[in-house]
Parts: structure tokens; C-alpha cells; sequence
């Protein structure tokens, strides 16, 4: 059954985005594709930062096109009384509202929690902010990068001898991104199955990255451990590890679990160790991490990478290599499933953007088109809440869109 628009999962919920650059954009983004309409509200002529992040095109990023796909674009002067007007108008007929500008900001603007409540009492607002909307450190500016500071991550990162090291990516942001959507969804189900009524979401970048911590807490509440830098290695949990190959390149090998070690030995030609007490489970094998690592640096730097990988995935054993964007594109099993799409613009032509996850088999997301020009759906936005042509003509010459 061909899936259309109106069938989507969102089908039917509408989105004020009030946002910039990374977190609260992402989050609208993944609800844009699948179904709702989101409007992204941009400052007038100068729009959102993210438009000149990064490797631009013809003066706009690369990133902004797939930033703000499916998203309908218009320019506000929230700070000005006609502005704060449209956006009220807007609010009384979305479903949600997303923001992540730090604490009070938009109360600022006259859209506190008393007014937003009286405009929409069914309005789900998420906030999204560097450490929370309460809290001694709420009132900071936070982004990224120091949310994964403080939520641990940085520390972890990197090897024991260096200085800590940021991951490649926006990762904090991204990850509030998705917290942010799990609690829009669980709202709007309260919401509309339980008659619950509209609410606020409250997420920190730090929390977010917190909660992927996984046991930092608890060993150090009962055993007073510090978990550090150990570079390619995961601690505690053996083997899992990057190898150099004979023809110097670099495979990572997880065999960790039990039964995939023991056959990891065998196709090692170890038999030796093959139901050795030592390396039967991983605890024991954590304590003799230096040799198990050294049988398999051993064998790996005797075969090729291309030989390693057909014999270990021919044995069930989890390896691979480490893509870069080059090996992203030429990979068939991301053309497979559909994670390259390629999409038409007319300022960029033929593009090719990542492709939609999760994947849901009755009702798939969709990319419709790419990020719009600063102010594309004024007209259209704008006329649906009643405004006219004059009306229209007359805020802009005023600089209010």
C-alpha cells in the first residue's frame, strides 16, 4: 500500500519551531518526516545560524537542507508586538511547540507558561537548554559541547595520556534532540488517549548525555571507581578493540560474547585455548585482557582487511571496517535500505542526504523536499491565520517578517 502524507504517523499534528542551529531543529526535523507540518519560525533576513554552518553551497550550508527538510519556513520579529501577535495566532492551532533558547527567553517575548496556557491549553511545549529550565545553573548558556563535558562523556573520551577529546559530531545536541521527540510522543499520547491535556517537556543537554552513561554512577557509588580514558578499548568488557591489518588498515573486532569468542579461537587456529576456564567468560577474560589482546593483534596483523572480514563474518563474528563519507556513498547496503536518498533543489540540483530512521512498515517516513529559503512560506503561513496580502506587504516593509 503506497503511504501518503495524510497516512503518515504524524499525520495531522502541527509544530511551531522556535529554535536555532542544532537541538530543538533536529527534534522537529524527525517529526517532520514523519507527517507533522512543522512551521520553523527564522529571524527576519538573517534566519537561523545554521544556514552559514559548516561547507556552504552558494552562501547556505550543506547541513541546513537536510536540517530543515519537510519544515516550512517564515520570518517573525517574536520582540515585536505584531510579531508576538502572529506567533500567538500560530500557537492556538499547533500541538506543540519546541524551543531551545536558554531559560526564559521566550517569557521574554510575552509566552510565558500562564500565557501559553491561556493561548492552547492542549500546547505541548518542549524546552530544550543546556541544564534545565530550574536548577543553579539554569540560568547559563549551554551548548553541546559542555553538556557532554558535564555529563561525562568528554572525560571518557580520547586515550589515557592525552587530554580529553570532543566525538565528531553535535552528539549532546543530537541526543536532547531525541529525548525531546520520545516526550513529545509520549505527551500527545496523554494527551489524546488519556485526555490528559497539554504539559511542558523540560530537557538538559547534560542529562542527556548523562543518561548514556551507562554504570559511571553506580561504580563509583559502591566501589569508588573513576572510569578514564582507555582509548580504542572498551573497559571491562573483552575483546572489543581496533586492529591493524597486514595491509595497514584498521578493523574493529567485538567478539565479547562468550560462545563468539570460543569460535573467534578456533578461527584463529587457537584451539589451545578453546574452553580454557580463563576465557570462557568475559570477567575472566578481563583479567587477562593483555594476552587475549595480543592473540588477536597477532593473528589480525597476518591477513589482509578484506580476508579478515570474510572469515570472521563467515563465523558470526561482529567486525568491520571504519567508513568515512566516501565509504558511506559506495556501500550497497546503504543503498539497500535506503539510507542515500537523492533529492532535487533548485539551488544546490541533485543532492544526495541521508535517508529516514526508524523505519516503520506500514507507515514510513518521508522526505518531501529540502530546507527552504529564509521566509519561503510567509504567504502561505501567514494567510491561513488571516492575515492579507496588505497586511503581509506592510509587516515586511516594517522588518516584523
Amino acid at each position: 500500500m503506497a503511504v501518503t502524507s495524510n497516512s503518515l504517523p504524524l499525520s495531522g499534528v502541527k509544530v511551531l519551531e522556535m529554535g536555532s542551529l542544532i537541538a530543538g531543529p533536529f527534534c522537529a526535523r524527525i517529526l517532520a518526516e514523519f507527517g507533522a507540518e512543522v512551521i520553523k519560525v527564522e529571524v527576519p533576513k538573517i534566519g537561523d545560524p545554521l544556514r552559514k554552518w559548516r561547507a556552504l553551497h552558494n552562501g547556505t550550508s550543506l547541513w541546513w537542507y537536510v536540517q530543515s527538510r519537510n519544515k516550512k519556513c517564515i520570518t517573525v520579529d517574536v520582540r515585536t508586538k505584531e510579531g508576538l501577535e502572529i506567533i500567538k495566532s500560530l500557537l492556538k492551532e499547533c500541538d506543540v511547540l519546541i524551543e531551545n533558547f536558554r531559560p526564559g527567553t521566550i517569557a521574554k517575548w510575552g509566552l510565558t507558561a500562564e500565557a501559553l496556557q491561556e493561548i492552547n491549553p492542549k500546547l505541548i511545549v518542549s524546552h530544550i537548554s543546556g541544564y534545565g529550565q530550574s536548577g543553579p545553573y539554569s540560568n547559563r548558556a549551554g551548548f553541546g559541547s559542555i553538556g557532554e563535558a558535564m555529563g561525562g562523556l568528554r572525560y571518557l573520551t580520547g586515550y589515557p595520556e592525552l587530554p580529553p577529546v570532543r566525538v565528531g559530531v553535535s552528539i549532546g545536541d543530537s541526543i536532547a534532540s531525541l529525548y525531546s521527540v520520545i516526550g513529545i510522543l509520549m505527551a500527545l499520547y496523554y494527551r489524546d488517549v488519556r485526555n490528559g491535556g497539554g504539559q511542558e517537556i523540560d530537557v538538559a543537554l547534560y542529562e542527556a548525555i548523562y543518561s548514556m552513561m551507562e554504570s559511571l554512577i553506580p561504580e563509583y557509588d559502591k566501589q569508588g571507581i573513576i572510569r578514564e580514558r582507555t582509548g580504542s578499548i572498551f573497559p571491562g568488557i573483552v575483546p572489543t578493540n581496533v586492529y591493524e591489518t597486514s595491509d595497514k588498515k584498521h578493523i574493529v573486532l567485538a567478539a565479547n560474547g562468550d560462545n563468539i569468542f570460543q569460535r573467534l579461537l578456533r578461527v584463529m587456529g587457537r584451539e589451545d585455548l578453546v574452553g580454557d576456564e580463563r576465557f570462557l567468560s568475559n570477567d575472566g577474560r578481563v583479567q587477562h585482557q593483555e594476552f587475549v589482546e595480543s592473540v588477536i593483534e597477532e593473528w589480525v596483523s597476518r591477513n589482509k582487511l578484506d580476508e579478515c572480514l570474510e572469515i570472521l563474518n563467515e563465523n558470526a563474528i561482529p567486525a568491520g571496517t571504519i567508513y568515512n563519507a566516501e565509504d558511506i556513498m559506495n556501500d550497497p547496503h546503504y543503498q539497500a535500505r535506503d539510507m542515500i536518498l537523492e533529492m532535487q533543489h533548485e539551488d544546490v540540483g541533485t543532492m544526495k542526504v541521508p535517508g529516514i530512521v526508524p523505519k516503520l512498515s506500514k507507515t514510513p517516513g518521508q522526505v518531501n523536499w529540502l530546507g527552504p529559503k529564509i521566509g519561503e512560506h510567509n504567504l502561505d503561513v501567514l494567510k491561513e491565520i488571516g492575515l492579507t496580502n496588505e497586511m503581509i506587504q506592510d509587516m515586511a516593509n516594517k522588518g516584523v517578517i
